[in-house]
């Protein structure tokens, strides 16, 4: 029973420093555009590291390349 004297202070204490928490994020921003970003990376065609075919090398998978397999 005397437990209780000191995990019911620790409960009030963990749901004030939550409470803060929360209060702090949702005052500083973080829950503004929740799906902004998830349609951007939809939207990204403007990407110049894809290869457009102009002399660039292809992976060695795509060659053939990589690991040969023996023949018995």
């Amino acid at each position: 029973m005397s437990i209780l004297y000191l995990l019911i202070p620790l409960a009030m204490l963990f749901a004030l420093v939550v409470g803060v928490v929360l209060f702090w994020a949702i005052r500083s921003g973080q829950y503004d555009d929740l799906q902004g970003p998830a349609h951007r990376i939809l939207m990204d065609d403007d990407d110049p590291r894809i290869p457009t075919g102009s002399g660039e090398e292809a992976p060695p998978d795509a060659t053939g390349g990589g690991r040969q397999k023996s023949q018995r």
